[in-house]
C-alpha cells in the first residue's frame, strides 16, 4: 500500500479539482439523505389521516427536486474527480514513455516487449481506478455513512447500534479477503505480461511461423498461456466473489434485526411507522457504502500491485545517461573520432567483444570495417553512438570524452542505419523526414513518481543543421525512382515495419532517413546487404560526390563497399588485425586479400 504514496505528486497537480469534487460529494450526499425524512413524515401524516392530495404532491415534488439536485451534483463530482484521474493517467503514460525511452539497450534486451506493453495498459489502468473511482466512491461512502448514521442516531440510538453491529464484522471479513486479492492480482498481471509478450512475438514473426508450418504449435503455446491466465483470473474472481455475498449477508442480518426490534418499538408506541420507514430507507442507503467498501478495497489492492510493478520500472536507472561530467557547452560536433585502447564486453562474466582497439578516424573521412560475423563490427559503432559505454579505454569525439557530450547532441548528429532497419507505419515521406522533426523544448523538467528526473529531454538544443529535402535524400539513397512508381509516390503508406516494401527498398528508405537529417557522422551497418552491387555502387558514388562535411563509417562483408574508403580496418575476434587503404591491404596479402580474392571468384562463378 505504501507504493500508492508515490502518486502524491500527481494528486498535487490537480488538487483543486479533487477539492471541488470532495466538497460537491458532501452536498450531493446531504441532498440524498434529506428526502427519507420527508418520506417518513408523509407516511406518518397518512397514518394519522392528516395527509391531503396537495400535501403528498408537494412532498413528492420536494423528493424529486432533491433527487435531481443530488444527481446533478454527483455529475459535477465525476466531472472533477474522474476527469482529474484521466489527467493523471495521461501524465503517467507520458512519464512512462519518457522513462522507457531513456532506458539503456540492455533493458530492452532483457525485457520482453509484451511486459512493457502490460505496464502501459493494464497496470496504468489499475492505478487510474485508484486515483479516480476509488477516491470518488470512498468520499461518497464516507459522507453518506456519516450523514445517514447521524439521521439514524437522531431517530433511535439503540436501534441504530443494534443494526450497525454486523457491519464492523463485514469490514473485517472484507479486509482479510482483500489481503488475498493483492498477490493474486499481482500474479494475474505478471501472467498477462507473458501472454502479451508471446502474442506480440507471434504476430511479429507470422511470416516465419507460416514458412515453418508452426501455426498449430504456436496455437498450443498460446492456449497454454491463455489457460494459465484464465485459471489465475478465476482464482482472483472466486476470491473477490466472496465480497458481495458477505456484504449482502451481513446487511440481511441488519434488516432482520431492524424489522424485529423496530416492529416491537412500533407496537409499544416508541416509534412511528414513518420513522421505521425512514430507518429502512437509511439502512438501504448504508448498503451502498459497504458494497463500495469492498469494491474500493479490490481497486486499491489491484492498484497497489500495479503501482509496485510500475515503481520497479521507474526505479530502473538507465546505464547510459547524462551526468555531472556532462559538458553542456557542447552543442555541435565536427566528426573526428578516436578510440584509445578500448575494450568492451556486454556483461562482466562474458568474453570481451572488442579488445584494445586504438584508432583515429579523421573528420570528413570514410572508414570501412570488414570482418566475419561476430568479429565486433556492430559493437564498434554502438560505442560511437553511445548505445553502450566502453568497458576499458576511452572513446572521444572532437577530442571530447564521449561521456561528457550531452546524449541528445551526440545522437542528433549521427545518422545510424542498421542491417534490419525499422520503418514506421507511416508514409514514405514521413519515414524519411523522421529524423528532421522538431526537438522537444529544452528544460522540459518532468516529475516522475515524486522525483524530478535529471534532464529529461532537457538538453540544450544543438546547433541547427540544414536537413536535406525528402526528395534529395531519396535520390541520394537511390530510392527516388522506386517511390515515383508507387501510386501515391511519397505519400504511399508502407504498412507496419515497412511490410509493403522489399528488403532493398526498406534499406534504402532507411538510408534516405539518415541522410535527410544531414548528420556529421554517418554509420551504415551492413545497410546495403539487400541491394545489388550496381545499386550499392550508385549509393556510394552519391555519398562520395556529396560536398557536405561528413564522417562516414561503412560496415560490410563486401570488399566492393570498402575499396574507395580512406581507411579500411579488418576486425577478427574483436581486434584490428589489418589496417590501411584498399591497395595497401591487397599488397599485404592477408585477411583482406583472401576475402577479396574469394569474392572475385564468387562473382566469376555467378556470371558463368
Amino acid at each position: 500500500m505504501k507504493s500508492l504514496l508515490r502518486l502524491l505528486p500527481y494528486f498535487s497537480r490537480y488538487k483543486k479539482m479533487y477539492l471541488r469534487g470532495l466538497v460537491l460529494v458532501v452536498f450531493s450526499s446531504l441532498a440524498q439523505v434529506i428526502w427519507p425524512k420527508i418520506f417518513g413524515s408523509g407516511i406518518d401524516s397518512i397514518q394519522k389521516g392528516t395527509a391531503t392530495a396537495s400535501s403528498l404532491l408537494e412532498d413528492a415534488g420536494i423528493i424529486v427536486v432533491l433527487a435531481f439536485i443530488s444527481g446533478y451534483l454527483y455529475y459535477l463530482v465525476r466531472q472533477n474527480i474522474i476527469v482529474a484521474s484521466r489527467h493523471i493517467e495521461y501524465d503517467l503514460r507520458n512519464d512512462l514513455l519518457a522513462h522507457v525511452e531513456r532506458l539503456s539497450m540492455r533493458f530492452f534486451q532483457n525485457t520482453p516487449q509484451g511486459e512493457v506493453m502490460a505496464y502501459a495498459t493494464n497496470d496504468i489502468d489499475a492505478v487510474r481506478f485508484v486515483v479516480g473511482p476509488s477516491v470518488m466512491y470512498s468520499a461518497d461512502t464516507l459522507t453518506t455513512f456519516i450523514c445517514v448514521l447521524g439521521f439514524m442516531l437522531s431517530l433511535s440510538p439503540w436501534l441504530t447500534l443494534l443494526t450497525v453491529i454486523p457491519l464492523p464484522l463485514m469490514s473485517i471479513a472484507v479486509y482479510f479477503i482483500g489481503r488475498k486479492v493483492h498477490p493474486l492480482f499481482d500474479a494475474v498481471q505478471a501472467h498477462f505480461a507473458d501472454l502479451t509478450a508471446r502474442t506480440t512475438e507471434s504476430i511479429s514473426g507470422i511470416r516465419v511461423i507460416r514458412a515453418y508450418v508452426r501455426e498449430s504449435y504456436e496455437k498450443s503455446v498460446f492456449n497454454s498461456l491463455a489457460k494459465g491466465y484464465f485459471d489465475k483470473n478465476m482464482r482472483l474472481a472466486k476470491t473477490q466473489g466472496l465480497m458481495q455475498p458477505l456484504i449482502f449477508g451481513f446487511m440481511g442480518i441488519s434488516t432482520v434485526l431492524l424489522l424485529l426490534v423496530g416492529g416491537e418499538f412500533i407496537i409499544r408506541g416508541q416509534m412511528t411507522l414513518g420513522q421505521l420507514s425512514q430507518f429502512i430507507v437509511y439502512l438501504g442507503m448504508m448498503t451502498w457504502p459497504f458494497i463500495a467498501l469492498g469494491w474500493v478495497t479490490n481497486m486499491v489492492q489491484r492498484g497497489a500491485a500495479s503501482m509496485t510493478r510500475l515503481i520497479r520500472l521507474f526505479e530502473t536507472e538507465p546505464e547510459i545517461q547524462n551526468s555531472s561530467k556532462t559538458n553542456w557547452q557542447i552543442t555541435s560536433l565536427r566528426g573526428e573520432i578516436e578510440f584509445q585502447n578500448v575494450s568492451f564486453k556486454y556483461r562482466p562474466e562474458l568474453q570481451p567483444v572488442l579488445k584494445d582497439i586504438s584508432l583515429r578516424i579523421k573528420e570528413g573521412s570514410t572508414l570501412a570495417i570488414i570482418g566475419r560475423t561476430g568479429s565486433g563490427k556492430t559493437s564498434f559503432v554502438n560505442l560511437i553512438a553511445r548505445l553502450y559505454d566502453a568497458t576499458e579505454g576511452l572513446v572521444t569525439v572532437d577530442g571530447h570524452d564521449i561521456r561528457t557530450i550531452p546524449l541528445e547532441v551526440l545522437r542528433s548528429q549521427i545518422g545510424f542505419v542498421t542491417q534490419e532497419p525499422f520503418l514506421f507505419s507511416e508514409t514514405i515521406s514521413e519515414n524519411i523526414a523522421f529524423g528532421t522533426r522538431e526537438l522537444i523544448p529544452a528544460n522540459d523538467s518532468r516529475r516522475i513518481l515524486g522525483t524530478t528526473t535529471q534532464q529529461v529531454d532537457g538538453y540544450p538544443k544543438p546547433a541547427k543543421l540544414s536537413p536535406l529535402g525528402t526528395e534529395e535524400a531519396a535520390r541520394a539513397a537511390d530510392i527516388y525512382d522506386n517511390v515515383m512508381e508507387f501510386p501515391e509516390q511519397f505519400q504511399t503508406m508502407i504498412g507496419e515495419r515497412g511490410i509493403t516494401l522489399s528488403g532493398g527498398q526498406k534499406q534504402r528508405t532507411a538510408i534516405a532517413r539518415a541522410l535527410a537529417r544531414n548528420p556529421r557522422i554517418l554509420v551504415l551497418d551492413d545497410a546495403m546487404s539487400a541491394v545489388d552491387t550496381a545499386t550499392e555502387e550508385r549509393i556510394l558514388q552519391n555519398l562520395r560526390s556529396d560536398s557536405r562535411p561528413r564522417t562516414t563509417i561503412l560496415i560490410s562483408h563486401r570488399t566492393s563497399t570498402a575499396r574507395e574508403a580512406d581507411m579500411i580496418i579488418v576486425l577478427d575476434h574483436g581486434s584490428i588485425v589489418e589496417q590501411g587503404t584498399h591497395a595497401e591491404l591487397l599488397e599485404r596479402g592477408g585477411h583482406y586479400y583472401d576475402l577479396y580474392r574469394r569474392q572475385l571468384l564468387e562473382e566469376s562463378l555467378e556470371k558463368a
